[in-house]
């Protein structure tokens, strides 16, 4: 056991360390799960927080994983800051949730990069402020805006949409006109990727896997066990990625972000595709 363990340790440190300037990473999701860990005779709650990118190729790679106290904004400096030491560069738009602490993270170390507020999280903190028998209309308003073909579009829509919820709504509308900029930050690309950078779903996607792996743990008996075992979920999810028989968009389409198509021309035609 003592033998299995250290070769999975040895696994999760490559990943966790390996460099990451083999190719731009265009986009960078962000988000956190929460694990229970025994530290110091006692149950606490630990983070893990995890960031996965797509490529100029198309394909997305795990880019790294950590674990903390709580995701406050000098916890995701640092993790950020490890990402950036070890070569990520390239990158146009982060998409996350709007933990405060990770915005503030986000802005200090991509600058030059958009930010994307997640659509599914934004929706729930709109929906919070509504009546309860309005909810359901309020949000078919609100994806109304989702379905604009183009930036222009998509800024008169939402600002529509402030205007008829004010009179019976106003805490909703007053949160959505706040939202505007970061809600919309995927307009300013192409719409053939809109659907899969306008909301953490990817990685929630793999969150929700983690999580059903370390729930039937449920205690972990410290911080080592929990970067084993994530690590080691992720070094297969990481291997799948880059392995898929599909991109997750195409390096044609990846191409079309500006300052990506000569990087492109420079790889090998297999890595075009």
């Amino acid at each position: 056991m003592s033998r299995i363990c250290k070769d999975l340790d040895a696994d999760v440190a490559v990943l966790r360390t390996r460099t990451l300037g083999h190719q731009p990473f265009v986009y960078v999701w962000l988000d956190a799960t929460y694990v229970h860990v025994r530290e110091n005779r006692r149950v606490v709650s630990k983070a893990v927080v995890i960031a996965t990118g797509l490529r100029q190729d198309g394909r997305r790679e795990v880019l790294g994983v950590d674990l903390g106290d709580s995701e406050n904004e000098t916890f995701w400096t640092e993790f950020l800051g490890d990402l950036n030491a070890r070569g990520l560069g390239g990158v146009k738009l982060v998409i996350s949730d709007a933990h405060a602490g990770l915005v503030a993270s986000i802005r200090r170390s991509f600058q030059g990069a958009s930010w994307q507020r997640c659509r599914v999280h934004a929706m729930r903190n709109m929906l919070s402020a509504a009546p309860h028998q309005q909810r359901q209309l309020i949000a078919s308003l609100i994806r109304t805006i989702f379905v604009q073909p183009d930036h222009d579009a998509a800024v008169a829509q939402l600002r529509a949409v402030v205007d008829q919820l004010d009179p019976t709504a106003s805490g909703v509308a007053s949160r959505l006109a706040a939202m505007e900029a970061d809600l919309l930050a995927y307009t300013g690309f192409p719409p053939a990727h809109w659907s899969k950078i306008w909301s953490n779903n990817p990685i929630e996607r793999l969150n929700r896997e983690l999580k059903r792996r370390t729930d039937v743990v449920g205690i972990f008996p410290d911080t080592a066990s929990v970067i084993r075992l994530v690590g080691a979920l992720l070094v297969e999810i990481n291997d799948e990625m880059i392995a898929a028989d599909r991109r997750y968009i195409a390096a044609a389409n990846v191409a079309e972000i500006d300052g990506i198509e000569a990087d492109l021309q420079s790889l090998p035609a297999a890595s075009r595709d």
